[in-house]
């Protein structure tokens, strides 16, 4: 294996890292569950905040995932 295999290996590691954080950050659609877990987070949080970053997430979440798609096609290509 390569140097170039290696560094893209690591970038592809964070990158896979960062979409499962982007992900588990989301809040979920179904709020009975959501609810349940984080107790009184609407009372800490006003509803807008959580909009606008539940949006920057998914937004966050899709450049990441073709982030990722791009350094998995450009890693099988070098390999």
């Amino acid at each position: 294996m390569g140097t170039l295999e290696y560094i893209l290996g690591s970038v592809l590691l964070a990158v896979c890292v960062l979409i499962v954080a982007a992900v588990l950050m989301q809040s979920g659609k179904d709020k009975k569950l959501s609810g349940a877990i984080a107790g009184g987070a609407d009372t800490f949080f006003s509803k807008g905040k959580a909009g606008r970053l539940d949006k920057m997430l998914s937004k966050a979440t899709v450049v990441i995932s073709v982030v990722m798609l791009v350094l998995i096609v450009v890693l099988n290509c070098v390999a």
